[in-house]
């Protein structure tokens, strides 16, 4: 297999994020604020697009744009306050993501309609199923 060119990033794997369950979630600061629950996928391409995690004691359950986390070790990074992750739009693990919720959690974390996964979904038709739990 070649080496990715220089300079570029390889992002994890479904498999990798799977194995993120369980693991510490740690704000910027270096506090563990969560632990992954799992990672939902998108449902046409099937790569990881948000991790799943469940708060602290209050036990309140948010998603993390896949893209702003990095693990290792037993833990799993993110670029967030805790007041940000706090204040994160609840989400159901057992339920699939539509493209509304999908939206409010881009706009919580700064995600505008022009970039990322909010452009993606705001392509889509209203109400439509956008992300689910991985297999």
């Amino acid at each position: 297999m070649a080496e990715p060119p220089s300079g570029s990033q390889t992002l994890p794997s479904l498999r990798e994020a799977r194995d993120w369950v369980g693991h510490r979630v740690d704000e910027f600061g270096g506090a563990s604020v969560a632990r992954v629950q799992s990672v939902f996928v998108d449902t046409e391409s099937g790569e990881p697009v948000w991790v799943v995690a469940k708060l602290g004691r209050f036990g309140k359950v948010i998603a993390i744009p896949f893209l702003d986390c990095a693990a290792g070790a037993g833990h799993v990074w993110v670029p967030y306050a805790r007041d940000v992750l706090r204040g994160a739009p609840v989400v159901d693990p057992a339920k699939p993501l539509n493209r509304e919720q999908e939206l409010a959690i881009c706009e919580h974390y700064g995600v505008h309609d022009e970039m990322g996964r909010a452009k993606e979904v705001k392509a889509c038709e209203e109400g439509s199923v956008t992300s689910k739990m991985a297999d």
